[in-house]
């Protein structure tokens, strides 16, 4: 028999006219099963200067975001610096590259998506995406900064609802942090 893993699910981070939003939806699957619909996708850390949310296995996640914390408080909440000295460690760690998860942190000056595979992305348009619904969110972003004045937060909103138009794993219990 076969372990189902709990799965979080769909991110999104956005930046605009001097705002960072960060948001995610409260769905945690089992399989294809639904067994939490308001779960908290989202931390600020590091004295309230950093977004980080998180996708994929559940309890992995956790497990990054201490690590995440940890580095952030090493290197003075130098995101970047904190961002690849994680991911390092995440790829050549005998227990932490078995984790399967992604992480999306921003602060006011950076967007990253971190793996376990040791990239430390930063999109060339401030948003990112991860999860499930990620690229459907990510869709929905890019056309409402290009086509709306609305505001960071707003893009996060609306992108996360669009996402659980149409991701069954995305729902529309919102968490949204802002800087």
């Amino acid at each position: 028999m076969k372990l189902e893993r709990i799965h979080a699910t769909t991110i999104i981070g956005v930046r605009r006219n001097g705002k960072v939003a960060l948001g995610g939806d409260g769905q945690v699957t089992i399989g294809t099963t639904v067994i939490k619909q308001q779960a908290n996708k989202i931390r600020k850390l590091h004295n309230n200067s950093v977004l980080v949310g998180f996708a994929g296995a559940a309890a992995d996640a956790f497990s990054l975001l201490d690590r995440f914390e940890e580095k952030l408080e090493q290197y003075q909440g130098q995101l970047v610096r904190s961002a690849v000295e994680l991911a390092k460690l995440w790829r050549t760690d005998k227990y932490l590259r078995q984790l399967e998860a992604l992480l999306a942190a921003l602060d006011q000056e950076h967007s990253l998506v971190i793996s376990g595979t040791g990239e430390v992305v930063e999109p060339d348009d401030g948003i990112v995406a991860i999860g499930s619904g990620g690229m459907y969110a990510l869709a929905a972003a890019r056309v409402l900064m290009k086509h709306t004045e609305l505001g960071a937060a707003d893009i996060a909103r609306e992108s996360l609802e669009t996402a659980a138009r149409i991701c069954i794993y995305t729902n529309t219990n919102i968490t949204i942090e802002e800087l």
